[in-house]
């Protein structure tokens, strides 16, 4: 009965066609290292954010006068509301921890070189999105961290020149941040911004199945095939590869779990606590900084003395990632292979953006703004003298096969 309901189908929808091309006979590396875990986590706490998002909104009202007591009320009187809301926030930063980790491994083993260019791009504006969605999704507990927040990123816009001041307006709906501010990022937190990111990940499988994964040693595993077409270095991602993923999603699971149900604030880095107050527009905390994930970015902002330059540089510093592959000159993918000033490079570049990170959440000094502007110039000289130093060093040859 099965197999004939199975037919029914595949003669209207290609239910076993798409099974074998994504799953059963899509043939991916055999040599997969811990790295490779990144991917399925992102997929998996994407499905989070969504079902515990859908759970949230059937509580949340999204009103200046009534968000953040909905939150409240969410936490205290909505059955399992509690976990649900730190389901929720622990998984926007799980996201981007698992994303960096995933962007990481494409900068260590060459994932957005020939022919990955696409894949790569279609993963950046995921990040980009991402960006965006948490960005209006801070707003939107109305707390104090949220409400100053908001208003120092969209004033940003105003050191555009000409445009600033209407585009600035015309994003926050009024002449400060307000509830139609509020109403207009929910809108697009919980229906615009998911639609793009779910469409950009279909095409980012699609995209990385029609190339092929890329691997530790950065071979490409469609060269050597036996008789039958099969890769020689190749294994069917079901049941390999999901069976290998759900050791990581337990190992994650645990460690989220954990801080879900024992540091869900995570010391006022996942939630602040400003937030903790109710938004008020006569009163400005001492120090406001964005969420960890942004601050990075907000730390090369503050670097730049001018606003505009400022905004420029934070704009530029994200922008600079899109055109990763046409910056590495390298013959070779995989850092295994690549020459030492590769690999110094990106340990400056990595070791850069975690101090920019810990700056952007610190409050100022003459000494840290410094540092800032010390990590922000290695940080794009990591990009700019790439053309150079990738073709300019002497790399390891290249293995016919993949080596495990």
């Amino acid at each position: 009965m099965m197999s004939k309901f199975m037919e029914w189908v595949d003669a209207r929808f290609p239910a076993t066609k798409m099974w074998e091309d994504h799953l059963s006979k899509y043939y991916a590396p055999k040599n997969f290292n811990f790295f490779y875990f990144f991917g399925s986590l992102a997929l998996l706490v994407l499905v989070n954010q969504i079902v515990t998002g859908i759970w949230l909104t059937m509580s949340y009202t999204p009103s200046a006068e009534e968000a953040f007591a909905s939150v409240e009320y969410i936490m205290r009187d909505v059955e399992y509301g509690w976990i649900l809301r730190y389901l929720h926030s622990t998984g926007a930063s799980a996201f981007f921890v698992v994303v960096y980790l995933h962007m990481f491994r494409g900068l260590l083993y060459g994932s957005y070189q020939k022919p990955r260019e696409l894949v790569w791009i279609f993963g950046m504006l995921i990040y980009l999105m991402l960006m965006a969605e948490a960005f209006m999704g801070y707003l939107l507990p109305w707390g104090q961290m949220s409400y100053w927040g908001a208003q120092v990123i969209i004033s940003l816009f105003g050191a555009i020149p000409v445009i600033g001041a209407d585009l600035t307006q015309w994003i926050r709906g009024d002449y400060l941040i307000s509830g139609i501010t509020l109403n207009r990022f929910f809108a697009l937190h919980v229906v615009a911004l998911p639609i793009v990111i779910l469409g950009l990940v279909v095409l980012h499988i699609l995209a990385l199945h029609e190339v092929g994964s890329n691997n530790p040693d950065g071979v490409e595993i469609k060269k050597k095939k036996d008789a039958n077409g099969i890769p020689l270095d190749g294994i069917p991602f079901h049941p390999y590869y999901t069976v290998k993923d759900i050791v990581g999603v337990v190992v994650f699971l645990f460690i989220f779990c954990f801080i879900v149900f024992f540091f869900p604030e995570m010391g006022g880095y996942f939630l602040e606590k400003p937030n903790f107050e109710v938004a008020n527009s006569f009163k400005t905390p001492a120090h406001i900084a964005p969420v960890w994930y942004f601050t990075p970015f907000y730390a090369i902002l503050r670097a730049i003395p001018d606003k505009l330059m400022g905004v420029i540089a934070m704009g530029g510093a994200i922008a600079v990632l899109f055109v990763l592959p046409w910056l590495d000159r390298s013959p070779v993918k995989s850092m295994r292979y690549k020459g030492w000033m590769s690999k110094i490079w990106l340990l400056v570049f990595c070791v850069s953006f975690v101090i920019l990170g810990v700056l952007g959440v610190l409050a100022p000094t003459p000494g840290r703004t410094l540092l800032s502007q010390v990590c922000t110039f290695l940080y794009f000289a990591y990009f700019i003298l790439m053309p150079f130093y990738t073709r300019m060093e002497k790399t390891k040859p290249v293995p016919e096969r993949v080596t495990g």
